[in-house]
């Protein structure tokens, strides 16, 4: 009999279970409608500023950018670009300012947004006490098999939002004590972000932007987030094309890809590192999912991230890989994953001179 993980409910589940039963029972405002407007924004914005959680002398990326005009002037390149949309590596061509939908199936130029609140499931140092300003937007240009939020990534679920309830929501979660911005899947949504974040820095926005991603980005794309992103969060799924292919809706160029992403997010911000308050204000915290049958080539990856980056780069090894959406219909994923296979890439990690790991459960490793 094969030892697997026990089946648990986690917080990110107990969240995104709760989020999808208030949109079915009609309920969005409980997470969509507690932020400033605009209006009462700029009201408000000396006690925003007063309630930024953000430690001792920390100031974002995107300040300067702002009180420059350039942050408003890269807004506005990463709009245009969605004529002809090429802000994924998927590069469909569709024109999204005529209302046309990609390969994403995000509605035109429209912003939906699933949820919004702080977030004590992520990584401990960007929760803290106050939890992490979680933004999810809805829409996805990887569309994996396996997505645990399914129906936020594939069927959209969500509220039609404008920038300036954006920037509201941003404001809203700074006041009430969260340590950063959490934008979780935000690359087709990067014009919609910039021109909220630029919004919001006018009326006291103070908080790191963390930029929650597969992963899987272009470089051009990226060059226009230096200086404005503080946080890095990328994915590091696949090592081996033919894996992304299968599992992530012909996704052959990932793994190349994601390698490129993960060395530019590195060069514009560096490794992360906590304050002394255990709080993350900048840097790269890269996330790797340990999936059954080694389908992610986690090994490889340890290494590559050894060889490629410094050995005291932020990664947590995720654990809590589960068989949903359309998994089942994968015999190599349909399973949880063993303690064994567990353990065999955290060893990997910890040979390879890695020193900043995020472990999980280590009452699991024990054994």
């Amino acid at each position: 009999m094969k030892d697997y993980f026990p089946e648990k409910t986690t917080r990110r589940k107990f969240l995104g279970n709760t989020a999808r039963l208030c949109f079915n029972i009609g309920l969005s405002s409980i997470f969509l409608s507690c932020f400033k407007t605009e209006d009462s924004a700029t009201e408000t914005a000396t006690a925003v500023e007063k309630s930024a959680n953000t430690g001792s002398g920390f100031e974002p990326a995107y300040l300067e950018l702002h009180k420059t005009g350039e942050l408003k002037k890269r807004a506005e390149k990463l709009w245009a670009i969605m004529e002809k949309c090429r802000l994924c590596p998927r590069k469909c061509g569709v024109n999204r300012l005529e209302g046309k939908r990609g390969f994403c199936r995000a509605p035109g130029s429209t912003l939906v947004v699933s949820s919004s609140h702080p977030h004590f499931g992520e990584e401990r140092p960007l929760v803290g006490k106050g939890g992490s300003g979680t933004i999810f937007l809805t829409h996805c240009n990887l569309r994996c098999v396996f997505c645990q939020n399914w129906e936020i990534s594939q069927l959209g679920r969500g509220v039609e939002k404008n920038i300036s309830e954006l920037a509201g929501m941003m404001l809203h979660l700074q006041e009430i004590g969260c340590h950063n911005i959490n934008f979780v899947t935000p690359t087709h949504y990067s014009p919609h972000i910039l021109k909220a974040i630029d919004t919001a820095a006018e009326t006291g926005l103070r908080l790191p932007i963390v930029y929650n991603t597969s992963g899987w980005e272009r470089l051009e794309i990226l060059r226009l987030l230096d200086g404005i992103v503080d946080i890095y969060l990328p994915d590091f799924k696949y090592w081996d094309s033919d894996m992304s292919a299968k599992y992530s809706s012909n996704a052959e160029s990932y793994p190349e890809m994601a390698r490129e992403a993960i060395l530019e997010m590195h060069r514009q911000v560096g490794v992360a590192k906590p304050a002394k308050d255990g709080i993350m204000q900048r840097g790269l915290m890269i996330r790797h999912l340990v999936m059954p049958n080694n389908t992610g080539g986690s090994e490889e990856i340890m290494e590559w991230i050894a060889e490629n980056l410094p050995k005291d780069t932020y990664v947590n090894i995720m654990a809590q890989y589960s068989p949903v959406y359309k998994a089942y219909d994968y015999p190599k994923i349909a399973r949880r994953i063993t303690r064994e296979e567990y353990k065999r890439v955290v060893k990997k990690a910890k040979e390879m001179g890695l020193t900043n790991l995020d472990v999980q459960g280590y009452w699991w490793l024990q054994k």
